[in-house]
């Protein structure tokens, strides 16, 4: 529950950050198929980390690679097996790669990449094939059986009876992840996070019974485990080294272990083996036991996240999806970061939310800029820009958290997003172009800084609540609480005292550009007819259209804090009053953390079900009809780098080079020729992997 991700490719004009790419001629584009670009990011100042800690940043970068196969299987139940097909009929195919029929399956073999899956990353809908399924029945054929991801015991023929519904028939595991309440959301929902026939009540019912109400230090129950239902009963299969998805685990670990060897301190040492402890054992509470000393060590420059961390993809906000990120620290940028946290007590202190809900001492916040080396799994191709971990409340609350900006993928973003033309569309006027020009990029910044590590960090439970309590609607009320604190303090004037900003009207670019996307601009990646699905457009929508309604009149001058107003025949957001909206801002901030500390799930309910939901058609056809004009892919993501170790004639690693050599296409074939632990393919990377 603790990510930000980006929202809309705004081409703000200013100048990045304190990174700043190394190469003027960087190509950051890589390709563009339906609704998705992917980029490639730069990885400045790589050259200056140490041999160990390149090699350091080598490991990590294998172990999470490792982990790519899990995130397909969590996804869904068939994708591996499809992902395999799909890959055998491009590579086999000799027939016109120009015809109509080839070019609809590569862009569908693409967006299956993207999504890691056959679900939009984003919506969780399932992609439809624009190839016939003849086409797709001819290359089956066309294949041996040798090249068959035939299960075991399988026939050609059962193998097509069960996938050709599940790519083709648009009523078959139709959405990955359903949210509403009104239905059972785990029945409805296509993940493989649950077998067979478990219904959301059993599941409910199932945790209840083995929850501690008063346990003051409760393990994340169901994070790394699949709920099935045998011989009629409810039980937990645990992800671990002898448990569901045991061969990748085990690749995972060797990696761990040879990163421990190079670690840079006693403490990352630590917490390095007590990951794989967890891993070994699946036991959580040896991964609280990790998270506690991961969070403690600020002082490593090499830092990693590789395990079972968010519940986005879970209905009921509890399963954890496997992600990886490699990275290391961003000393000059991390001046900013450091600055925030360690004023982290006041920001509490003075946060307009009832003081019950507050921390009276906030413990071990720790903020950094960082340099992403490596993505994977959950957060491949499609990225955060900003995390806040561990998401376990009473670790926060007892030994503190540790968030981070990922400066150079959102650098990689801006570079992008240059000339596109979104602002002179949808930006009403030039002087609000102009103050988004010159401080949007900061705003932006200090947004994802205050978002993880203040606003995830701030605020506690009352005593006896469940962190479950919320559902549904837990992450999506998660990241309101989070942006509306940040929202909240990037007007406050103890920026301007602390040297972080240099104009008290810096603000109003960040405040324009929330405003712009939660009513208007991210309507752009919903089809029409479709509600809001996604947790963090939720929560856009949900406090951008509660100001909306909320400011009504409410104005200097009796005017409306925030309108839609037509110009030239178009909608465009006014804001006419800037302070005000701080002020409402402060309001719902109060009100959603109240929601979060009582666990009041019906006065979250009402909240979302009445500004998050839904959408107003005639808006959506006019956002969608101007976007259309100006070609700006509603979704980007990233390549990673290669990294190639060199080594002398005794076989000692004497660098590990970095490269962009790449293409789309070439680096997801190349995944899964190396690293298919699940599918029995590891290329020559690792120890012996077993197939699953």
């Amino acid at each position: 529950m603790k990510k930000i991700l980006p929202s809309l490719m705004i081409a703000t004009m200013a100048t990045t950050g304190a990174n700043a790419v190394e190469n003027k001629d960087f190509n950051f584009h890589v390709d563009r198929f339906a609704d998705i670009e992917v980029l490639r990011y730069e990885v400045p100042e790589y050259s200056r980390l140490s041999l160990d800690q390149k090699k350091m940043l080598y490991y990590l970068s294998q172990a999470a690679q490792m982990g790519r196969d899990i995130i397909w299987d969590q996804n869904g139940r068939y994708n591996l097996q499809i992902r395999q097909l799909l890959e055998k009929i491009y590579t086999k195919y000799d027939g016109d790669r120009n015809s109509k029929d080839f070019k609809a399956f590569e862009k569908y073999l693409k967006q299956v990449w993207f999504g890691n899956g056959i679900h939009h990353h984003y919506s969780t809908d399932k992609f439809q094939p624009e190839f016939s399924q003849a086409f797709f029945e001819e290359q089956v054929g066309k294949l041996g059986n040798c090249c068959l991801p035939l299960q075991p015991g399988q026939t050609r023929e059962q193998m097509m009876s069960v996938l050709v519904p599940v790519i083709f028939d648009p009523s078959v595991m139709a959405k990955r992840v359903n949210q509403d309440g009104t239905q059972d959301v785990i029945a409805t929902s296509a993940n493989n996070l649950y077998g067979d026939g478990v219904t959301q009540a059993e599941v409910e019912a199932y945790y209840n019974s083995i929850k501690k109400a008063d346990d003051p230090t409760p393990i994340s129950y169901g994070l790394n485990s699949r709920v099935v239902k045998e011989n009629g009963k409810i039980k937990e299969q645990h992800y671990s080294l002898n448990g569901v998805y045991g061969p990748a685990i085990s690749q995972i670990i060797y990696w761990l272990d040879m990163a421990k060897n190079v670690a840079e301190n006693d403490a990352q040492k630590a917490y390095i083996t007590k990951l794989i402890d967890y891993y070994i054992t699946g036991d959580l509470r040896l991964f609280d036991e990790y998270s506690i000393l991961w969070a403690e060590d600020t002082k490593s420059d090499i830092d990693f996240v590789n395990g079972f961390i968010e519940s986005y993809g879970d209905p009921l906000g509890m399963t954890g999806a496997w992600e990886s990120y490699v990275n290391f620290r961003n000393g000059k940028s991390s001046a900013r970061t450091e600055t925030i946290s360690s004023n982290a007590q006041w920001f509490e202190d003075n946060s307009p939310v009832d003081k019950r809900f507050k921390k009276d001492k906030v413990k071990g916040v720790s903020a950094k800029v960082i340099t992403a080396a490596m993505l994977a799994g959950d957060a491949f191709p499609a990225t955060a820009i900003g995390i806040n971990l561990p998401n376990s409340n009473w670790i926060r609350a007892q030994h503190g958290s540790k968030s981070v900006t990922l400066e150079n993928i959102t650098e990689a973003y801006e570079m992008a997003s240059h000339g596109n033309g979104f602002n002179e569309e949808f930006v009403i006027d030039a002087p609000t172009r102009k103050i988004m020009e010159d401080y949007l990029y900061i705003t932006d910044m200090l947004h994802t800084d205050l978002h993880e590590c203040l606003g995830h960090a701030s605020g506690q439970l009352l005593p006896g609540v469940d962190p479950d309590a919320l559902k549904e609607h837990g992450s999506t009320l998660e990241e309101a609480r989070a942006d509306l604190f940040a929202l909240y303090y990037l007007a406050d004037p103890k920026l301007l005292e602390l040297g972080i900003l240099d104009n008290p009207e810096a603000y109003k670019a960040e405040y324009y550009k929330y405003l712009l996307n939660g009513l208007m601009t991210q309507l752009n990646r919903i089809e029409p007819g479709k509600d809001v699905e996604e947790a963090h457009m939720r929560n856009r929508q949900l406090i951008a259209r509660w100001i909306l309604e909320n400011g009504r009149k409410k104005g200097k001058g009796g005017k409306d804090v925030v309108e839609l107003t037509k110009k030239g025949g178009k909608t465009f957001v006014k804001v006419n009053d800037y302070p005000r909206m701080r002020e409402l801002i402060g309001t719902l901030l109060a009100e959603v953390q109240r929601i979060k500390s009582e666990g009041d799930y019906k006065g979250g309910n009402e909240l979302v079900q009445k500004y998050a939901v839904k959408v107003d058609p005639k808006l959506h056809k006019e956002v969608l009809s101007r976007y259309s004009k100006l070609d700006i892919p509603p979704y980007r993501g990233f390549i990673n780098p290669v990294y190639t170790p060199v080594v002398n004639k005794s076989g000692e690693i004497t660098d590990i080079e970095i490269s962009y050599p790449e293409n789309y296409v070439e680096q997801m074939l190349r995944l899964s020729r190396e690293y298919s632990p699940l599918t029995g393919k590891c290329g020559n990377t690792a120890k012996v992997c077993s197939a699953k």
